[in-house]
């Protein structure tokens, strides 16, 4: 169905004026073209909307039924098309969705809700966790922001490396490798819990170890970060985590953190946003909140 939106405008103007003339005036109008978009409004919405009476015009009771949803719709439909000049956080109602690895949750969780929770009272973040495969939320527009270690390969999604961040091995004070001079040997021996959202028991690591001519054994996948280094902190396993998001964590834990004992790519900290938001003032205020706690962290 084609609907002439203009017409809304038209309308709104007849409104509030009752009077054909008045309401030409105010749109820039002719008093006859303002006659024949009046004719095509009480075409369109099969009443008269406005009568003579005398030599006045008297709106219908279907048109003070139309009135204050007409300027609603007008006002609403000039917000959508007119630039925003300034955000402002005071009034500014909105729910964003950050979806992050559950370690990332560590490090920027706390910061973010501080921060959003005393410049914009209004808004609500919401966390999720990495889906146990990969789906197209930001392309959709399920997630506002994603925060990972991968650059994103579709051309829709904008992407900044915030910073990197090391894996180290994470035990328990009591645990053999806790001290001592950790050899690759040593780390290869011990028994390893592994953190993988799809519940993989193979990672960078075991390739690493191969190159060297060792093997590891896991003995259990966990799919959070703060369930491998609780069973961490036990003391019998050991796991692999990244360093400074994770501080929080293992040093709540008590957990002894050592660097590892050979050498691996630093683990890239990547935000990722639809194209879309490029112009929006409020998604670019929250990039920038994002920003500045995963800074903070690493």
């Amino acid at each position: 169905m084609h609907v002439d939106l203009n017409l809304l405008v038209a309308l709104d103007a007849l409104l509030e004026e009752n009077s054909v003339a008045a309401a030409a005036d105010r749109l820039h109008l002719s008093p006859p073209a303002m006659s024949r978009t009046l004719a095509r409004i009480r075409r369109a919405t099969g009443d008269e909307i406005l009568v003579r009476t005398g030599r006045t015009m008297t709106p219908t009771p279907r048109a003070l039924e139309l009135r204050e949803e007409t300027r609603e719709l007008v006002r609403r439909a000039a917000a959508v098309l007119t630039p925003v000049q300034e955000l402002d956080l005071d009034s500014l109602e909105r729910t964003f969705t950050v979806r992050c690895h559950d370690a990332l949750v560590f490090a920027l969780a706390s910061t973010l809700t501080t921060a959003v929770e005393r410049a914009a009272p209004g808004v609500r973040i919401r966390f999720l966790g990495e889906p146990s495969g990969d789906v197209a939320d930001l392309a959709r527009g399920h997630t506002d922001l994603e925060v990972g270690a991968t650059e994103p390969s579709r051309p829709e999604i904008a992407a900044e490396t915030i910073g990197a961040d090391r894996l180290v091995l994470a035990c328990g004070t009591t645990h053999p490798l806790a001290d001592g001079d950790l050899t690759p040997e040593r780390f290869a021996a011990a028994d390893h819990v592994k953190v993988s959202r799809r519940g993989g028991l193979r990672d960078v690591i075991d390739d690493r170890l191969a190159e060297l001519g060792l093997h590891r054994r896991v003995v259990a996948a966990l799919p959070i970060t703060s369930a491998a280094l609780e069973l961490a902190a036990s003391g019998s396993v050991v796991t692999v985590v990244p360093e400074l998001v994770c501080r929080s964590a293992w040093t709540r834990l008590g957990l002894r953190v050592r660097p590892l004992p050979f050498e691996l790519p630093p683990v890239p900290v990547i935000v990722a946003w639809h194209h879309r938001y490029d112009g929006d003032h409020a998604h670019a205020w929250l990039r920038a909140q994002v920003r500045d706690g995963l800074r903070a962290a690493l």
